[in-house]
């Protein structure tokens, strides 16, 4: 986020597109409903009348994967109506006479043709963020989980530049994390293409840095993502550690998943309970939980909170560092020295600028947002407020492209995904707590009462939901929220694998799968009620 979470009480003009966050963020979207009640005004776009949706002041009820458009629309009209920031732009940006030329040609008429919102309500929506003094905008996976999800973002940067909203209170472009720490496991250097702190290992400065600190030299190219991974198992990858994560629930196109976790030589899982993807593993390697566990995690909004361990490990289990160390050594690999979470946290401050201000003892109090450049810093709450890191802001030129995978005679219906306020992720942890089960014993599919009478389909019974990977059977829920020809469900019931249906695409830049779009058919199970 470039904002901090306190800040979200701030805004005069709120923006929530992708993201469900009084169900994935329930904590963090209370301070929305107090920017509401304080007097802002929301903006919120998703297919689904979520309950932002129900307390927004413009509702844009946009198609599931036509994000890009309402957005080039959107800017269309910042820039017809004058409400861009001609001095921000002049001072801060690069690029924004070529992009304002190109979104002359993205009418809200043109927008509406693709993302089905009336013209008018892209109008008012662009007016009313384009005149705020104060506008923040919030998004989730519903924004990056798509094959033009990095598009998608740039649409949203391109906004914040346009009308200069960001570096101040209350304003921003604010991604809200996706899970607990992810923030922190980027910020190590658990990417593909930087160490920590986000530096390049593309750059030969780097390269360096890092073969001293390391004892070893790393090409001077990308590593591969997960997607390739998978797709190289048994052919020039056999054997693969995957430490905290149910793969076979939470990635796409289940099948080919659970193909390559076959092909492998040898699969090592950490992980602190058994789960789906434990019954792949040739080691299964037991993992502290939180509350066992001596570290950090760094949250959505940039702060290093230390945590404690409240209780003595159960079992054999071990911290992830001591388990990936103790591995590294008996590998035969220099530099896996470490005592204690101290020293790794250490090593990462004293390698990453963004910690290079703080260590294990400075941490202590959980005060510090990076970046901290140097001891003694207090740390940046509010990113850009005197200028971006690398120069001037830089407009990007989008085009609109359709989902890897649109809707046909076969596959007539869009199906997205998502999270419930139940249960979390693949449920390998709220699975087990029997007060859960009580609140969503099991995953259903909603479908517009008007669709459930036209599909042939019972309220409460069962559907048989396909598309070009396989097919799930699943309890139909007639629910108003999605609207028609499109469904919805989520993915963490393991009995009820969504996730076989989905993986007709990744984003070329990130291969972040399309999870939000997936063409299906709908058709009754015979004998369901």
């Amino acid at each position: 986020m470039s904002n901090p979470l306190k800040d979200m009480e701030k805004p005069d003009v709120i923006f929530c597109i992708g993201t469900n966050m009084t169900e994935a963020h329930p904590v963090a979207a209370t301070r929305i409903k107090k920017a509401l009640r304080n007097g802002a005004k929301l903006i919120t776009a998703d297919p689904r009348r979520i309950r932002l949706a129900k307390m927004a002041d413009i509702y844009l009820p946009l198609r599931v994967g036509s994000d890009t458009a309402l957005l080039l629309g959107m800017a269309h009209v910042i820039a017809r109506e004058g409400l861009i920031d001609k001095a921000f732009m002049d001072a801060r940006t690069t690029g924004g006479e070529a992009f304002l030329e190109h979104v002359k040609q993205f009418t809200p008429q043109w927008a509406e043709s693709i993302c089905g919102v009336p013209a008018e309500k892209i109008e008012q929506a662009a007016v009313l963020y384009g005149k705020a003094e104060k506008g923040a905008i919030f998004y989730t996976l519903g924004i990056t989980e798509h094959i033009c999800g990095v598009d998608n973002v740039q649409s949203l940067c391109n906004l914040v530049l346009m009308t200069g909203n960001v570096g101040r209170e209350g304003t921003g472009i604010n991604p809200m994390r996706g899970q607990n720490n992810i923030q922190g496991a980027g910020d190590s250097g658990a990417i593909p293409n930087n160490y920590v702190g986000f530096q390049p290992v593309e750059d030969p400065a780097n390269q360096a840095k890092f073969a001293e600190a390391y004892g070893r030299t790393v090409d001077l190219e990308r590593g591969i993502t997960k997607v390739t991974a998978l797709d190289l198992a048994g052919d020039k990858i056999q054997a693969m550690l995957i430490d905290g994560e149910n793969t076979v629930v939470t990635d796409p196109d289940r099948k080919h998943c659970e193909k390559a976790l076959r092909a492998l030589e040898h699969l090592v899982v950490i992980d602190i309970f058994r789960n789906e993807t434990t019954e792949f593993a040739d080691v299964v390697l037991p993992a502290t939980s939180w509350g066992e566990t001596e570290g950090h995690f760094t949250n959505t909004e940039r702060r290093i909170q230390r945590i404690r361990a409240a209780v003595p490990p159960a079992g054999q289990s071990k911290p992830d560092w001591w388990i990936i160390n103790e591995i590294a050594r008996r590998i035969g690999f220099q530099g896996f020295d470490f005592e204690s979470a101290r020293d790794v946290f250490n090593e990462l401050c004293e390698l990453s600028a963004t910690y290079k201000g703080i260590n294990w003892d400075i941490a202590e109090k959980g005060q510090h947002q990076w970046p901290i450049p140097y001891e003694g810093h207090p740390g940046t709450p509010r990113l850009h407020e005197e200028g971006f890191k690398n120069g001037r802001g830089v407009f990007k030129i989008i085009n609109y492209r359709d989902p890897a995978e649109v809707v046909s005679e076969a596959f007539p219906i869009w199906l997205t995904t998502g999270r419930r306020l139940e249960s979390y992720h693949s449920r390998t942890q709220t699975g087990r707590a029997h007060g859960i089960d009580y609140l969503l014993p099991e995953e259903v599919l909603e479908v517009h009462p008007d669709d459930v009478a036209s599909w042939g389909l019972t309220d409460g019974g069962t559907a048989r939901m396909s598309s070009s990977r396989g097919h799930v059977d699943i309890k139909v829920q007639a629910n108003p929220r999605s609207p028609r020809g499109t469904v919805f469900a989520s993915f963490c019931f393991n009995d009820t694998p969504v996730n076989i249906l989905t993986g007709g695409g990744y984003d070329p830049v990130t291969h972040t799968a399309e999870l939000k779009v997936c063409p299906v058919a709908v058709t009754p199970v015979s004998g369901s009620s």
